[in-house]
Protein backbone atom coordinates (compact mmCIF):
# COMPACT_ATOMS: atom_id res chain seq x y z
CA UNK A 1 0.00 0.00 0.00
CA UNK A 2 1.29 3.41 -1.15
CA UNK A 3 1.13 6.61 0.62
CA UNK A 4 1.25 10.23 -1.00
CA UNK A 5 3.36 12.86 0.63
CA UNK A 6 1.22 15.79 0.86
CA UNK A 7 2.50 19.01 0.73
CA UNK A 8 1.08 22.54 1.15
CA UNK A 9 0.14 24.09 -1.67
CA UNK A 10 1.11 28.15 -2.99
CA UNK A 11 -0.68 31.00 -3.46
CA UNK A 12 -3.28 30.40 -6.22
CA UNK A 13 -4.29 33.62 -7.36
CA UNK A 14 -3.61 33.56 -11.01
CA UNK A 15 -5.14 31.17 -13.66
CA UNK A 16 -2.57 28.82 -15.03
CA UNK A 17 -0.50 25.56 -14.71
CA UNK A 18 1.94 25.00 -11.53
CA UNK A 19 4.63 22.61 -11.26
CA UNK A 20 5.74 21.52 -7.60
CA UNK A 21 8.39 19.42 -6.74
CA UNK A 22 7.59 16.71 -4.27
CA UNK A 23 10.32 14.98 -2.67
CA UNK A 24 10.17 11.15 -2.37
CA UNK A 25 13.48 9.70 -1.08
CA UNK A 26 14.35 9.70 2.40
CA UNK A 27 16.69 11.95 3.95
CA UNK A 28 20.40 10.42 3.38
CA UNK A 29 22.59 10.40 6.33
CA UNK A 30 26.75 11.65 5.76
CA UNK A 31 29.43 9.62 7.52
CA UNK A 32 31.62 11.90 10.46
CA UNK A 33 35.03 12.30 10.35
CA UNK A 34 36.94 9.17 12.18
CA UNK A 35 40.27 10.42 12.27
CA UNK A 36 40.29 14.26 14.57
CA UNK A 37 42.04 13.48 17.31
CA UNK A 38 43.28 16.34 20.07
CA UNK A 39 46.80 16.77 20.99
CA UNK A 40 47.15 18.37 24.50
CA UNK A 41 49.87 19.60 25.49
CA UNK A 42 52.86 22.51 26.05
CA UNK A 43 53.58 25.29 23.38
CA UNK A 44 55.63 28.03 22.72
CA UNK A 45 52.89 30.02 21.82
CA UNK A 46 49.27 30.18 21.42
CA UNK A 47 48.05 32.76 19.72
CA UNK A 48 45.81 33.79 16.71
CA UNK A 49 46.80 37.31 15.71
CA UNK A 50 46.08 39.12 18.88
CA UNK A 51 43.65 36.46 20.23
CA UNK A 52 45.00 34.39 22.69
CA UNK A 53 44.36 30.19 22.15
CA UNK A 54 45.54 29.06 25.32
CA UNK A 55 43.23 26.85 26.73
CA UNK A 56 40.92 27.29 23.33
CA UNK A 57 41.05 24.13 21.18
CA UNK A 58 42.32 25.31 17.55
CA UNK A 59 42.33 22.92 14.34
CA UNK A 60 45.05 23.17 12.01
CA UNK A 61 46.04 20.93 9.07
CA UNK A 62 49.63 20.66 8.94
CA UNK A 63 53.28 22.06 10.64
CA UNK A 64 53.26 25.02 9.25
CA UNK A 65 50.18 26.01 10.87
CA UNK A 66 51.28 24.15 13.75
CA UNK A 67 54.36 26.90 13.81
CA UNK A 68 52.26 30.12 12.64
CA UNK A 69 49.65 29.67 15.92
CA UNK A 70 51.79 27.72 18.69
CA UNK A 71 55.25 28.35 17.99
CA UNK A 72 58.41 25.95 17.65
CA UNK A 73 59.62 23.17 19.76
CA UNK A 74 61.66 24.16 22.80
CA UNK A 75 65.40 23.88 22.41
CA UNK A 76 66.78 20.45 23.58
CA UNK A 77 69.86 21.09 25.88
CA UNK A 78 70.56 17.53 26.65
CA UNK A 79 72.72 16.94 23.16
CA UNK A 80 75.77 15.75 23.63
CA UNK A 81 78.57 14.79 20.87
CA UNK A 82 81.43 12.43 20.69
CA UNK A 83 84.18 13.26 18.77
CA UNK A 84 87.10 10.63 17.71
CA UNK A 85 89.75 13.83 16.00
CA UNK A 86 92.29 12.01 15.56
CA UNK A 87 91.91 12.64 11.72
CA UNK A 88 90.84 16.23 11.72
CA UNK A 89 89.96 16.69 8.03
CA UNK A 90 87.83 13.45 9.01
CA UNK A 91 86.32 13.51 12.16
CA UNK A 92 84.34 10.48 13.83
CA UNK A 93 81.16 12.04 15.41
CA UNK A 94 78.34 10.26 17.79
CA UNK A 95 75.77 12.35 19.15
CA UNK A 96 73.26 11.03 21.92
CA UNK A 97 70.41 13.02 23.35
CA UNK A 98 70.50 12.82 26.92
CA UNK A 99 67.24 11.35 28.10
CA UNK A 100 67.51 12.89 31.53
CA UNK A 101 68.22 16.01 30.16
CA UNK A 102 65.92 16.18 27.67
CA UNK A 103 63.18 18.91 26.56
CA UNK A 104 60.24 17.65 28.48
CA UNK A 105 57.87 19.31 25.65
CA UNK A 106 57.21 16.37 22.91
CA UNK A 107 54.09 18.19 21.37
CA UNK A 108 56.22 19.65 18.14
CA UNK A 109 57.64 16.36 17.63
CA UNK A 110 54.66 14.27 18.08
CA UNK A 111 52.84 16.58 15.45
CA UNK A 112 55.28 16.17 13.01
CA UNK A 113 55.41 12.29 13.30
CA UNK A 114 51.43 12.13 13.10
CA UNK A 115 51.48 14.29 9.91
CA UNK A 116 54.85 12.26 8.41
CA UNK A 117 52.04 9.22 9.05
CA UNK A 118 49.09 10.59 7.13
CA UNK A 119 47.38 12.32 9.68
CA UNK A 120 44.57 14.58 8.84
CA UNK A 121 43.58 18.14 10.36
CA UNK A 122 43.47 17.81 14.26
CA UNK A 123 43.01 20.04 17.52
CA UNK A 124 45.76 21.41 19.52
CA UNK A 125 44.83 22.31 23.01
CA UNK A 126 47.66 24.28 24.96
CA UNK A 127 47.91 23.96 28.56
CA UNK A 128 50.27 26.16 28.44
CA UNK A 129 53.24 27.93 27.46
CA UNK A 130 57.52 25.99 27.84
CA UNK A 131 58.57 27.09 31.65
CA UNK A 132 62.25 27.48 30.61
CA UNK A 133 62.98 28.57 34.57
CA UNK A 134 61.19 25.16 35.23
CA UNK A 135 60.23 22.76 32.13
CA UNK A 136 58.56 20.43 34.29
CA UNK A 137 54.93 19.05 33.17
CA UNK A 138 52.15 19.37 35.59
CA UNK A 139 49.11 17.43 36.29
CA UNK A 140 47.45 20.52 37.45
CA UNK A 141 47.72 22.11 34.20
CA UNK A 142 45.29 19.45 32.87
CA UNK A 143 42.53 20.34 34.74
CA UNK A 144 41.78 24.06 34.85
CA UNK A 145 39.11 23.69 37.03
CA UNK A 146 40.68 21.46 39.72
CA UNK A 147 39.06 17.84 38.69
CA UNK A 148 38.07 17.44 35.32
CA UNK A 149 40.40 16.93 32.46
CA UNK A 150 40.31 19.96 29.96
CA UNK A 151 36.33 20.83 30.18
CA UNK A 152 36.88 22.97 27.55
CA UNK A 153 37.01 20.01 25.30
CA UNK A 154 33.67 19.44 26.41
CA UNK A 155 32.25 21.43 23.45
CA UNK A 156 33.93 20.01 21.00
CA UNK A 157 31.77 17.04 19.55
CA UNK A 158 34.00 16.00 16.40
CA UNK A 159 36.96 14.99 18.21
CA UNK A 160 37.41 11.39 18.32
CA UNK A 161 40.80 10.68 19.48
CA UNK A 162 42.48 12.62 22.80
CA UNK A 163 46.40 12.22 22.64
CA UNK A 164 48.83 13.65 25.54
CA UNK A 165 52.56 13.22 24.31
CA UNK A 166 54.13 15.31 26.65
CA UNK A 167 52.45 13.30 29.46
CA UNK A 168 55.55 10.84 28.80
CA UNK A 169 57.28 13.84 30.54
CA UNK A 170 55.92 13.49 33.89
CA UNK A 171 57.65 13.11 37.16
CA UNK A 172 56.64 12.99 40.52
CA UNK A 173 56.87 15.99 42.02
CA UNK A 174 57.88 13.89 45.01
CA UNK A 175 59.70 10.89 44.18
CA UNK A 176 60.48 10.63 40.73
CA UNK A 177 60.48 6.56 40.94
CA UNK A 178 56.71 6.83 41.50
CA UNK A 179 56.34 9.14 38.07
CA UNK A 180 53.96 6.25 36.54
CA UNK A 181 51.01 6.74 39.29
CA UNK A 182 51.08 10.63 38.36
CA UNK A 183 50.96 9.45 34.41
CA UNK A 184 48.16 7.17 34.87
CA UNK A 185 46.23 9.52 37.48
CA UNK A 186 46.30 11.92 34.87
CA UNK A 187 45.07 9.44 31.89
CA UNK A 188 42.47 8.12 34.40
CA UNK A 189 41.17 11.38 34.42
CA UNK A 190 41.20 11.67 29.82
CA UNK A 191 39.60 8.76 29.89
CA UNK A 192 36.76 9.51 32.13
CA UNK A 193 36.10 12.47 29.92
CA UNK A 194 36.08 10.03 26.81
CA UNK A 195 33.36 8.26 28.88
CA UNK A 196 31.86 11.06 29.74
CA UNK A 197 31.26 12.20 25.89
CA UNK A 198 30.90 8.62 24.70
CA UNK A 199 32.29 9.41 21.09
CA UNK A 200 36.17 9.46 21.56
CA UNK A 201 38.86 7.05 22.56
CA UNK A 202 41.66 7.92 24.42
CA UNK A 203 45.49 6.62 22.94
CA UNK A 204 48.48 6.45 25.66
CA UNK A 205 51.80 5.01 26.00
CA UNK A 206 52.72 2.71 28.63
CA UNK A 207 55.05 4.40 30.99
CA UNK A 208 58.61 3.72 31.10
CA UNK A 209 59.59 2.86 34.86
CA UNK A 210 62.90 3.50 36.10
CA UNK A 211 64.88 0.48 36.77
CA UNK A 212 62.66 -1.86 35.18
CA UNK A 213 64.17 -4.35 32.89
CA UNK A 214 61.35 -6.63 31.05
CA UNK A 215 58.86 -5.67 28.72
CA UNK A 216 56.09 -6.80 31.49
CA UNK A 217 56.86 -5.15 34.32
CA UNK A 218 56.34 -1.78 32.41
CA UNK A 219 52.50 -3.46 31.57
CA UNK A 220 51.61 -4.55 34.94
CA UNK A 221 51.99 -0.87 36.14
CA UNK A 222 49.25 0.25 33.78
CA UNK A 223 47.55 -2.75 34.86
CA UNK A 224 47.61 -1.71 38.32
CA UNK A 225 49.61 -5.05 39.79
CA UNK A 226 52.88 -3.07 40.69
CA UNK A 227 52.68 -2.79 44.45
CA UNK A 228 54.20 0.94 43.95
CA UNK A 229 52.74 2.18 41.60
CA UNK A 230 48.54 2.55 40.62
CA UNK A 231 48.11 2.29 37.07
CA UNK A 232 44.78 2.59 35.02
CA UNK A 233 41.87 2.60 37.63
CA UNK A 234 39.11 4.34 36.01
CA UNK A 235 35.77 4.31 37.77
CA UNK A 236 32.89 2.05 36.66
CA UNK A 237 32.36 -1.25 35.49
CA UNK A 238 34.18 -3.42 32.40
CA UNK A 239 33.78 -2.51 29.59
CA UNK A 240 32.14 0.87 29.98
CA UNK A 241 35.39 2.06 30.82
CA UNK A 242 38.35 0.55 28.93
CA UNK A 243 36.63 0.17 25.65
CA UNK A 244 37.57 4.16 25.19
CA UNK A 245 41.02 3.57 25.68
CA UNK A 246 44.02 1.63 23.61
CA UNK A 247 47.83 1.60 24.75
CA UNK A 248 50.77 1.19 22.74
CA UNK A 249 54.27 -0.04 23.40
CA UNK A 250 57.57 0.32 23.51
CA UNK A 251 58.36 3.79 22.47
CA UNK A 252 59.98 4.42 19.24
CA UNK A 253 63.12 5.93 17.65
CA UNK A 254 61.96 8.49 14.67
CA UNK A 255 64.29 10.51 11.93
CA UNK A 256 62.71 13.35 13.28
CA UNK A 257 65.08 16.01 14.16
CA UNK A 258 65.52 17.56 17.74
CA UNK A 259 66.02 21.30 17.62
CA UNK A 260 68.08 23.85 19.15
CA UNK A 261 66.95 26.77 17.25
CA UNK A 262 66.20 29.83 20.06
CA UNK A 263 62.50 30.22 19.20
CA UNK A 264 62.71 34.07 19.39
CA UNK A 265 65.37 35.04 17.19
CA UNK A 266 65.33 31.70 14.95
CA UNK A 267 69.20 31.06 15.19
CA UNK A 268 70.56 27.72 16.44
CA UNK A 269 71.71 27.68 19.99
CA UNK A 270 75.28 25.85 19.79
CA UNK A 271 75.79 26.95 22.63
CA UNK A 272 74.07 24.48 23.91
CA UNK A 273 75.32 21.47 22.53
CA UNK A 274 78.74 19.61 24.51
CA UNK A 275 81.40 18.08 22.61
CA UNK A 276 83.69 15.85 24.26
CA UNK A 277 87.47 15.22 21.79
CA UNK A 278 89.12 12.73 22.06
CA UNK A 279 92.32 15.04 21.88
CA UNK A 280 91.55 16.75 25.10
CA UNK A 281 93.32 16.66 27.87
CA UNK A 282 92.04 13.94 30.51
CA UNK A 283 89.36 15.39 33.08
CA UNK A 284 88.73 18.24 30.95
CA UNK A 285 84.96 19.46 30.78
CA UNK A 286 83.20 18.83 27.46
CA UNK A 287 83.29 21.99 24.54
CA UNK A 288 80.55 23.40 23.49
CA UNK A 289 79.92 23.51 19.57
CA UNK A 290 79.82 27.41 19.64
CA UNK A 291 83.41 27.04 20.69
CA UNK A 292 83.88 25.47 17.92
CA UNK A 293 82.61 26.63 14.97
CA UNK A 294 85.79 28.98 14.71
CA UNK A 295 88.53 26.57 15.86
CA UNK A 296 87.37 23.43 13.81
CA UNK A 297 84.87 24.22 11.07
CA UNK A 298 85.47 20.26 10.05
CA UNK A 299 84.41 19.26 13.63
CA UNK A 300 81.03 21.76 13.65
CA UNK A 301 79.94 20.76 10.49
CA UNK A 302 80.32 17.41 11.04
CA UNK A 303 78.32 17.52 14.19
CA UNK A 304 75.59 19.58 12.97
CA UNK A 305 75.66 17.20 9.85
CA UNK A 306 74.72 14.10 12.09
CA UNK A 307 72.46 15.69 14.10
CA UNK A 308 70.63 16.54 10.90
CA UNK A 309 71.02 13.45 9.22
CA UNK A 310 71.98 10.52 11.90
CA UNK A 311 70.12 10.97 15.40
CA UNK A 312 67.71 9.13 16.45
CA UNK A 313 64.91 11.05 18.83
CA UNK A 314 63.12 8.62 21.08
CA UNK A 315 59.17 9.95 21.10
CA UNK A 316 55.89 8.06 22.31
CA UNK A 317 54.08 5.91 19.67
CA UNK A 318 50.72 7.25 19.88
CA UNK A 319 50.94 10.21 18.01
CA UNK A 320 52.19 8.07 15.38
CA UNK A 321 49.65 5.30 15.72
CA UNK A 322 46.91 7.82 15.43
CA UNK A 323 48.57 9.04 12.40
CA UNK A 324 48.11 5.60 10.78
CA UNK A 325 44.30 5.64 12.30
CA UNK A 326 43.75 8.16 9.43
CA UNK A 327 45.32 6.80 6.78
CA UNK A 328 43.84 3.29 7.29
CA UNK A 329 40.31 4.85 7.60
CA UNK A 330 41.09 7.08 4.36
CA UNK A 331 42.22 4.18 2.00
CA UNK A 332 40.34 0.94 3.97
CA UNK A 333 37.61 2.35 6.30
CA UNK A 334 37.52 2.64 9.71
CA UNK A 335 35.93 -0.80 10.18
CA UNK A 336 39.58 -1.80 9.21
CA UNK A 337 41.85 -2.89 12.28
CA UNK A 338 44.80 -0.33 12.20
CA UNK A 339 47.33 -3.16 12.65
CA UNK A 340 50.13 -4.93 10.69
CA UNK A 341 51.11 -1.38 9.37
CA UNK A 342 54.33 0.43 9.52
CA UNK A 343 54.89 3.54 11.50
CA UNK A 344 56.59 5.99 8.64
CA UNK A 345 59.57 7.74 10.54
CA UNK A 346 60.37 5.01 12.99
CA UNK A 347 63.74 3.43 12.38
CA UNK A 348 64.14 1.47 15.65
CA UNK A 349 61.91 0.21 18.71
CA UNK A 350 63.39 0.88 22.78
CA UNK A 351 62.59 -2.42 23.40
CA UNK A 352 62.33 -5.61 21.26
CA UNK A 353 59.37 -7.55 21.59
CA UNK A 354 59.17 -11.03 20.84
CA UNK A 355 56.15 -13.29 20.19
CA UNK A 356 56.51 -14.94 23.31
CA UNK A 357 57.37 -11.44 24.80
CA UNK A 358 53.76 -10.34 23.28
CA UNK A 359 51.76 -13.00 24.44
CA UNK A 360 51.31 -12.15 28.80
CA UNK A 361 51.33 -8.25 26.78
CA UNK A 362 48.49 -9.08 24.16
CA UNK A 363 46.16 -11.11 26.64
CA UNK A 364 45.83 -10.66 30.30
CA UNK A 365 43.22 -13.19 32.26
CA UNK A 366 42.91 -10.93 35.32
CA UNK A 367 42.76 -7.52 34.13
CA UNK A 368 41.75 -7.94 30.76
CA UNK A 369 43.99 -4.70 29.62
CA UNK A 370 45.23 -5.73 26.48
CA UNK A 371 48.40 -3.63 25.18
CA UNK A 372 49.00 -3.10 21.54
CA UNK A 373 52.84 -4.17 20.82
CA UNK A 374 55.29 -2.50 18.13
CA UNK A 375 57.22 -4.65 16.70
CA UNK A 376 60.33 -5.39 14.38
CA UNK A 377 59.73 -7.53 11.43
CA UNK A 378 62.82 -7.58 8.88
CA UNK A 379 61.57 -6.68 5.27
CA UNK A 380 58.45 -5.01 6.62
CA UNK A 381 60.11 -2.47 9.20
CA UNK A 382 61.67 -1.33 12.25
CA UNK A 383 58.06 -0.79 13.75
CA UNK A 384 55.17 -2.57 12.71
CA UNK A 385 51.88 -1.95 15.04
CA UNK A 386 50.85 -5.44 15.87
CA UNK A 387 48.26 -5.06 18.18
CA UNK A 388 44.68 -4.57 17.57
CA UNK A 389 42.92 -4.18 20.92
CA UNK A 390 41.09 -1.94 23.20
CA UNK A 391 42.19 -1.71 27.04
CA UNK A 392 39.15 -3.60 26.80
CA UNK A 393 41.00 -7.24 25.77
CA UNK A 394 38.52 -9.65 27.38
CA UNK A 395 35.48 -8.19 26.42
CA UNK A 396 34.15 -9.95 22.91
CA UNK A 397 31.81 -6.84 22.04
CA UNK A 398 34.54 -4.05 22.55
CA UNK A 399 37.71 -5.93 22.06
CA UNK A 400 39.12 -4.58 18.94
CA UNK A 401 40.11 -0.78 17.80
CA UNK A 402 38.07 -1.17 14.97
CA UNK A 403 34.53 -2.26 16.16
CA UNK A 404 34.86 0.59 19.12
CA UNK A 405 35.15 3.41 16.48
CA UNK A 406 33.15 2.09 14.04
CA UNK A 407 30.21 2.47 16.46
CA UNK A 408 31.16 5.40 17.20
CA UNK A 409 31.03 6.91 13.59
CA UNK A 410 27.63 5.05 13.05
CA UNK A 411 26.49 6.58 16.12
CA UNK A 412 27.65 9.72 15.98
CA UNK A 413 26.71 9.97 11.64
CA UNK A 414 22.90 9.19 13.06
CA UNK A 415 22.22 11.22 15.93
CA UNK A 416 23.18 14.46 13.37
CA UNK A 417 20.60 12.92 11.09
CA UNK A 418 18.01 12.48 13.09
CA UNK A 419 18.41 16.27 14.46
CA UNK A 420 16.01 17.56 12.16
CA UNK A 421 13.29 15.00 13.38
CA UNK A 422 13.21 16.67 17.07
CA UNK A 423 9.45 17.55 17.61
CA UNK A 424 8.30 15.89 14.13
CA UNK A 425 5.04 13.78 14.85
CA UNK A 426 6.04 10.57 16.62
CA UNK A 427 3.81 8.60 13.76
CA UNK A 428 4.22 5.85 11.12
CA UNK A 429 5.27 8.73 8.76
CA UNK A 430 8.05 9.91 10.67
CA UNK A 431 9.19 6.10 11.41
CA UNK A 432 8.70 5.16 8.02
CA UNK A 433 11.40 8.23 7.34
CA UNK A 434 13.45 6.87 9.92
CA UNK A 435 13.53 3.67 9.05
CA UNK A 436 14.57 4.19 5.01
CA UNK A 437 17.02 6.54 6.28
CA UNK A 438 18.96 4.84 8.69
CA UNK A 439 18.31 1.77 6.51
CA UNK A 440 20.00 3.12 3.73
CA UNK A 441 23.11 4.28 5.31
CA UNK A 442 23.92 1.15 6.37
CA UNK A 443 23.30 -0.26 3.71
CA UNK A 444 25.61 1.48 2.21
CA UNK A 445 28.14 0.70 4.72
CA UNK A 446 27.67 -3.02 3.79
CA UNK A 447 28.47 -2.78 0.41
CA UNK A 448 31.86 -0.79 1.65
CA UNK A 449 32.67 -4.18 3.15
CA UNK A 450 31.91 -2.93 6.84
CA UNK A 451 29.56 -5.33 7.98
CA UNK A 452 29.05 -9.06 7.61
CA UNK A 453 26.56 -11.00 5.72
CA UNK A 454 25.53 -12.31 3.17
CA UNK A 455 22.57 -9.74 2.38
CA UNK A 456 21.80 -6.48 3.46
CA UNK A 457 18.97 -7.96 5.67
CA UNK A 458 21.79 -10.44 7.45
CA UNK A 459 23.96 -7.66 8.26
CA UNK A 460 21.81 -5.46 9.98
CA UNK A 461 18.35 -4.27 11.27
CA UNK A 462 16.65 -1.05 12.27
CA UNK A 463 13.42 -0.98 14.52
CA UNK A 464 11.09 1.33 15.33
CA UNK A 465 6.99 1.72 15.77
CA UNK A 466 4.49 0.98 18.21
CA UNK A 467 5.01 -2.41 19.04
CA UNK A 468 8.00 -2.86 17.94
CA UNK A 469 9.96 0.03 19.81
CA UNK A 470 7.96 1.58 22.00
CA UNK A 471 4.58 1.05 23.92
CA UNK A 472 1.63 3.71 24.02
CA UNK A 473 3.10 5.39 27.34
CA UNK A 474 6.60 6.05 25.23
CA UNK A 475 4.29 8.25 22.61
CA UNK A 476 2.39 9.64 25.58
CA UNK A 477 5.93 10.75 26.96
CA UNK A 478 7.40 11.83 23.40
CA UNK A 479 9.84 9.32 23.24
CA UNK A 480 10.95 7.78 19.74
CA UNK A 481 12.94 5.06 20.19
CA UNK A 482 15.25 3.58 17.37
CA UNK A 483 16.99 0.22 17.97
CA UNK A 484 19.88 -0.38 15.38
CA UNK A 485 21.67 -3.68 15.37
CA UNK A 486 25.05 -3.94 12.97
CA UNK A 487 27.50 -7.13 12.28
CA UNK A 488 30.32 -5.24 12.50
CA UNK A 489 33.50 -7.35 10.36
CA UNK A 490 35.95 -8.19 12.89
CA UNK A 491 39.95 -8.63 12.47
CA UNK A 492 41.48 -12.16 11.86
CA UNK A 493 43.62 -11.52 14.71
CA UNK A 494 44.27 -15.34 14.85
CA UNK A 495 45.17 -17.05 11.47
CA UNK A 496 45.58 -20.94 12.30
CA UNK A 497 46.43 -22.87 9.55
CA UNK A 498 45.96 -26.87 10.03
CA UNK A 499 47.89 -29.45 7.97
CA UNK A 500 47.95 -33.32 7.90
CA UNK A 501 49.01 -35.91 6.26
CA UNK A 502 47.52 -37.28 3.59
CA UNK A 503 47.03 -41.06 2.96
CA UNK A 504 47.67 -41.58 -1.01
CA UNK A 505 44.47 -43.57 -1.84
CA UNK A 506 44.07 -46.54 -4.30
CA UNK A 507 43.26 -45.36 -7.64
Amino acid sequence: MSTTTQTALPPLNTPGVYIQEIPVLPASIVSVPTAVPVFVGYTEKAMEGTTSLLGVPFMVENIIEYQQYFGLPYPETGLHATVDDSSPTQPVVIVDLDEPTRSPYLMYYSLQLYFANGGAPCYILSVGLYKPQDPVILVSDFKPDGTTFCPQLEKYNDITLVVIPDAMSIAHTADPDKGASTYYALWNLAIDHCIEMGNRMAVLDVYPVNGHTLPIEDIKVLRGQDANNSGISVTGPLPENFKYAAAYYPRIYTTITPSVKDPTTLLDRDDLIKVSLKSAAAGSPPAKLSDLKAKSGQIYYAVKNYISNNLEMLLPAAPGVVGVYATVDNLQGVWTAPANWPITAAVDLKEHISAKDQGPINVDPVTGMSVNVIRNFPGRGPAVIWGARTLAGNDNEWRYISVRRFFFMVEQSVKNAMEPLVFASNDNNTWSKVKAMIGNYLTGLWKQGALMGNTAKESFYVHVGLGETMVETDIWEGRMIVQIGMAVVRPAEFIILQFMQMMQSPS
